[in-house]
C-alpha cells in the first residue's frame, strides 16, 4: 500500500528536524540531503544494466553498504572513505567538496553521540516507502518533489543570508513560463543558462516547462550549493546538466573560446544589491564588454548580473532575472544603464512581486523579462504590479496557484489590467517627467479607489447614485435587482412633513435608525411624499433586513445562480471521464493540470465570479487531498482498503486504535449504503443529548447551598443510593416525621434522589445502546470495502468526495457575491440613514429629556 505523498514529506522532515539537535539548518540540509542523494542513486542505478548509466556506483559504495555501517564506531570515516570517495572517483561530474564531512565532531558530536546521529539519519532512509527503484513517471517522480520540500524547510530554518540557495518554487515556475519555453518551441539542443544557480531550482522548472532533456548549465559561487545542485540535477534525472563552481562575473566557466555562451533561455536570482560584484574583475576593462552601457555603482551589483545576462543570451534569446526594486528607479550609474536598456527594446516586461517572498531578505523584488527578439519593432515595457496577491505563510508570504496563473496568463496575453497592468510605451517612459524611471506606482494605480463621503447625502439624507453605479458590474447582470431596491430621493422638506412611523414600526423621537424616507412599505406613498426628486441620490425600498432575501430571491440572481452551476455542471461532465480513466502509473501533474486549465477557461467568461478564485478552490482541495489520492491511485489503481491504526507506546506495547481508510473514509461509505444506521444513531444521539441535559439540570435546580445535593462530592449512583437507605432507614426508625411535606412547598428529598437515578439509568443505557449501534455501523462500513466493486469505488471517490467538494466550494462563491453585494447596499444604507439635520434635532430632543430629568432630580439647568 503507498503511503500518501504529503505524509512522505512531513514525516521525513519530522525526523530529520528531530535529529538535527543543535545544528545550524543550513548545515544540516548537506547531511539529509546527501542521504537522499545516496538511497536515490543506490536505487535507481545499483544494479543498473546501461552500459554507461549515468551515475556510476562502485560495489561497495551503496546505501545498503552505508546500512552496514551503523553502530560501528568509526562510521563517519567510514561514509568519507569508503563510500564518498569511491563515488567522486567514480564519477567525473562529482566533486569531493560537494558533499559534507561525516567525520566533522563539531557538527554532529563525538564518540557515541556521533555514531548514533548517523546511524539514525541512515535508518530515516530505510523507510520502504523511500523506494525510489520504480522511477515514476517524468515530472511526477516523488523524489525530486521531497527533495524541493526538504530544501524549502531548509531554507526557511536558516534564516537570513543563509537561505539564499533557494528560490520559491512559485517565482521559479513564474519566470519559467514568462520566458515562454514549451514542448513545442524546445529541442534536445535547446539551452538554459542560470549564472548564479544557487540548489539549480530555476533551471529545473525551465526543463519542467521545456518537457524535454534540453541543456542546463549553471554557475554558483558557494562550492556546497553547488554540490547540492549537482545532486538535484541528478535526482531530478538531469544527470548531464553542467553545474560548475566560481564567480560568475570574475571568472564565468562557460565560454565559447574567449567569448561568453550565448543560450537560448537564461534565468537567474541573482544575490540582491551584491556589494563585492567588482572583487576580482575590473569593469572598465571587461574581457566579455558586459558594461558597454555603463558601469554598475561599486556597491550596488544588481545590474552587473543583469548585463552579464543580456551578453549571454543568443540574438533571439530571452531571459528572466529576480531584482530589488530599486533597480527601477535608483538613479546616477545605474539611471545611465537602465535608459540604455530601455531604449534597447530588449525589455520586455516587468512584474513587481509582493514582498518578503524570499528566505534571505524580505524586500519586495521584481522579475525583469528580456527578449532580444524582434526588439526594434517593441513599443514599450509591458508591466504588472502583481504585489498584492499573496498569502501570509509562517513568517513568509507566499504567492498562490491563482496569483501565478494570473501573473502568467496576463503577461502572455499582453493584455492591460485595470489596478493591475499595462503596456507602457516607450514615449511615455521617455518623457521628461519620468526620465526612463520604471518604478510600478508610475504607470499602474494598484491602490483600492477611495470610499468618498458625500457631505450633500450627510446633510439631506439619500445614497448617492455615484456609489451605487459603482457597482455597475452587478447591475449589468442585476438590472431588475437595482430597480426592485432603490427609488429616487425625495426632497429633504417631506421628512420635515411626515410623521408617519418607520417600517421598524417606531416614530420619531424614539431613536429611529433610518430615516422615514429611506424606504416605504406601502405601493401607494403617503401624499406628504409626493415631493420633488432629489437629482443624484436614491433610496432603499426595503427595511435593510430584507435586503439579502430579496436579492437572493429575485428571478435575476436566480438565473445568475442557475447559469453558475450549470458551467460547473458541463465542467463537471467533461472532467470525469478523465477522473475515470485516471489509473496505475497515470500521471497526477499531468491530471491537474489538464482539469484545473479547463475549470478556469470554464469561468472565465462568467459574470460576477473570479474564475481564479475558483481556480484557487480546486488547487487547495489539490493541495490537501486531491493530489494524495491521485498518487495513491497512481501507484496501486483504484483500490480502497481500510488499514488498522496499531499505536506504540514507549515500552514498546501495541494498541489498535480503530482502523482508517485514506482514499475513501469511512464517512463516504456510511453516507452512500448506510444512511439509516446512520440517522438511527443521530436519534439515538439527540436522546442521550436530552437526557444529560435533564440530569444536568436536576443537579443545577438542587445544587445550591443546604439543596439536596449540597452535601456531595461528587454526585454518582453509589452516592445517591447510600443516600436514599439512609433516609429510608431512617423513616423506618422514626417515621414519617423525616420525611418533608411537599405540599408545605418544600422539596421531596427521596423523590429528587429517586429521579436521579432514574435519569442516570435512563442515560447510561442510551451510552451503552449508542456504543454498539456505533460499534455495528463500523464493522458494517469495514465489511462493505471488500464488496465494493472498482465501479463502486470510482463513484464514491469522484462524486461522492471530489467533486462534492468542489460543487460546496462553487456554491460558496455565489452565496459571496450576494454578501459582497448586500454589505456594500447595507454600509451604504447606514452612512447616510440619518441626515445632519435629524441627527440634530434628535439630539436636541434627548438633552430637553435630561433636563427635564435632571429639574425633577432637584438640579437646575
Amino acid at each position: 500500500m503507498a503511503i500518501k505523498k504529503s505524509d512522505l514529506y512531513s514525516s521525513l522532515w519530522a525526523s530529520c528536524d528531530q535529529l538535527r539537535g543543535g545544528m545550524d539548518a543550513s548545515q544540516y540540509k548537506d547531511y539529509v540531503l546527501f542521504m537522499l542523494f545516496i538511497k536515490y542513486i543506490t536505487d535507481k542505478y545499483a544494479d543498473s544494466d546501461d552500459f554507461a548509466p549515468p551515475v556510476v556506483i562502485p560495489p561497495g559504495a551503496s546505501f545498503k553498504d552505508m546500512i552496514a555501517l551503523k553502530g560501528k564506531s568509526d562510521i563517519g570515516d567510514k561514509i568519507n572513505t569508503q563510500i564518498i570517495g569511491p563515488l567522486v572517483n567514480a564519477n567525473a561530474r562529482l566533486s569531493k567538496s560537494d558533499f559534507p564531512d561525516f567525520n566533522d565532531p563539531n557538527k554532529l558530536g563525538e564518540g557515541k553521540d556521533m555514531v548514533e546521529k548517523l546511524s539514525n539519519l541512515i535508518s530515516i532512509f530505510q523507510k520502504p516507502e523511500l523506494d525510489f527503484s520504480k522511477n515514476r513517471a517524468e515530472h511526477d517522480d516523488i523524489l525530486g518533489d521531497a527533495y524541493e520540500y526538504l530544501m524549502r524547510h531548509f531554507a526557511t530554518e536558516s534564516g537570513k543570508s543563509k537561505g539564499q540557495f533557494y528560490t520559491p518554487s512559485e517565482v521559479s515556475r513564474i519566470i519559467a513560463k514568462v520566458i515562454g519555453i514549451s514542448p513545442e518551441n524546445a529541442k534536445g539542443s535547446t539551452t538554459a543558462y542560470d549564472p548564479t544557480c544557487g540548489s539549480g531550482s530555476l533551471l529545473l522548472k525551465v526543463a519542467a516547462e521545456a518537457g524535454k532533456h534540453i541543456t542546463l548549465e549553471g554557475q554558483e559561487k558557494d562550492v556546497t550549493t553547488a554540490g547540492l545542485a549537482r545532486m538535484n540535477m541528478i535526482l531530478h534525472d538531469f544527470p548531464t546538466a553542467n553545474i560548475l563552481s566560481g564567480n560568475t562575473l570574475a571568472a564565468p566557466k562557460f565560454k565559447d573560446g574567449e567569448q561568453l555562451r550565448t543560450y537560448d533561455y537564461v534565468v537567474a536570482n541573482p544575490p540582491f544589491s551584491d556589494k563585492t560584484w567588482s572583487t576580482g574583475l575590473t569593469p572598465s576593462d571587461d574581457a566579455y564588454q558586459r558594461f558597454v552601457w555603463g558601469e554598475p555603482p561599486a556597491k550596488q551589483g544588481d545590474y552587473a548580473y543583469l548585463l552579464h545576462i543580456i551578453r549571454s543570451l543568443k540574438a533571439n534569446g530571452k531571459a528572466a532575472c529576480i531584482l530589488p526594486h530599486g533597480v527601477l528607479f535608483r538613479g546616477n550609474a545605474e539611471a545611465v544603464i537602465r535608459q540604455q536598456l530601455v531604449r534597447s527594446g530588449y525589455l520586455k516586461g516587468i512584474i513587481g512581486l509582493p514582498a518578503n517572498l524570499f528566505y534571505g531578505t524580505g524586500i519586495p523584488a521584481c522579475i525583469l523579462v528580456i527578449d532580444k527578439e524582434n526588439a526594434t519593432a517593441r513599443k514599450g515595457v509591458f508591466m504588472i504590479d502583481a504585489s498584492k496577491g499573496f498569502i501570509k505563510d509562517g513568517n513568509k508570504n507566499r504567492l498562490r496557484e491563482q496569483d501565478i496563473h494570473k501573473i502568467v496568463d496576463t503577461f502572455t496575453r499582453q493584455a492591460d489590467v485595470s489596478r493591475y497592468a499595462r503596456m507602457v510605451p516607450f514615449d511615455e517612459i521617455a518623457d521628461p517627467k519620468n526620465d526612463f524611471n520604471l518604478n510600478l506606482p508610475r504607470y499602474i494605480d494598484s491602490s483600492e479607489p477611495e470610499d468618498i463621503q458625500d457631505i450633500n447625502g450627510h446633510l439631506n439624507g439619500g445614497i448617492p447614485e455615484r456609489d451605487l453605479d459603482a457597482l455597475a458590474d452587478y447591475w449589468q447582470v442585476l438590472p431588475g435587482v437595482r430597480v426592485a431596491l432603490f427609488s429616487p430621493r425625495l426632497e429633504e422638506s417631506a421628512a420635515k412633513q411626515s410623521n408617519q412611523p418607520s417600517p421598524s414600526g417606531r416614530g420619531q423621537g424614539e431613536g429611529t435608525e433610518i430615516n422615514v424616507l429611506l424606504y416605504s412599505d406601502s405601493p401607494h406613498p403617503n401624499p406628504l411624499q409626493q415631493e420633488r426628486e432629489r437629482p443624484g441620490y436614491a433610496q432603499l425600498t426595503l427595511p435593510l433586513a430584507e435586503v439579502k432575501p430579496a436579492i437572493f430571491g429575485h428571478a435575476e440572481f436566480t438565473a445568475f445562480n442557475t447559469q453558475a452551476t450549470e458551467r460547473f455542471q458541463g465542467w463537471r461532465d467533461a472532467t470525469t471521464p478523465l477522473l475515470t480513466g485516471f489509473g496505475k502509473d497515470s500521471h497526477p501533474k499531468a491530471l491537474i493540470e489538464t482539469i484545473a486549465e479547463d475549470l478556469l477557461n470554464t469561468f472565465k467568461p462568467a459574470p460576477l465570479l473570479d474564475a481564479y478564485d475558483i481556480y484557487q478552490h480546486l488547487m487547495d482541495y489539490w493541495a490537501e487531498t486531491l493530489q494524495d489520492d491521485c498518487y495513491l491511485i497512481s501507484a496501486d489503481g483504484w483500490v480502497a482498503q481500510p488499514t488498522r491504526i496499531v499505536e506504540t507506546d514507549k515500552k514498546g506495547k501495541t494498541k489498535d486504535k480503530g482502523w482508517a481508510c485514506d482514499l475513501i473514509p469511512k464517512p463516504y461509505i456510511v453516507a452512500r449504503y448506510f444512511a439509516d444506521e446512520q440517522a438511527g444513531i443521530e436519534a439515538k444521539q439527540a436522546e442521550l443529548e436530552a437526557a444529560t441535559a435533564s440530569l444536568a439540570e436536576l443537579e443545577e435546580e438542587h445544587g445550591g447551598e443546604d439543596a439536596v445535593f449540597s452535601g456531595y462530592d461528587k454526585i454518582n449512583k453509589a452516592e445517591v443510593s447510600s443516600r436514599i437507605k439512609e433516609i429510608q432507614m431512617a423513616e423506618r426508625l422514626l417515621g414519617s416525621m423525616s420525611r418533608v411535606n411537599a405540599d408545605d412547598g418544600e422539596i421531596n428529598e427521596i423523590e429528587v434522589l429517586q429521579r436521579w437515578l432514574k435519569l442516570s439509568a435512563d442515560e447510561a443505557a442510551l451510552k451503552k445502546q449508542l456504543k454498539e449501534a456505533e460499534a455495528a455501523l463500523d464493522q458494517l462500513a469495514y465489511d462493505k470495502y471488500r464488496t465494493l466493486s472498482e465501479a463502486e469505488i470510482k463513484t464514491l471517490v469522484i462524486a461522492d468526495k471530489w467533486m462534492a467538494h468542489l460543487s460546496a466550494a462553487v456554491h460558496g462563491e455565489l452565496d459571496r457575491v450576494s454578501q459582497t453585494l448586500t454589505g456594500r447596499i447595507r454600509e451604504l444604507a447606514e452612512r447616510y440613514a440619518t441626515p445632519l439635520p435629524q441627527l440634530e434635532d434628535e439630539v436636541a430632543a434627548l438633552a430637553a429629556r435630561v433636563d427635564e430629568h435632571l429639574k425633577k432630580m432637584g438640579f437646575a439647568v
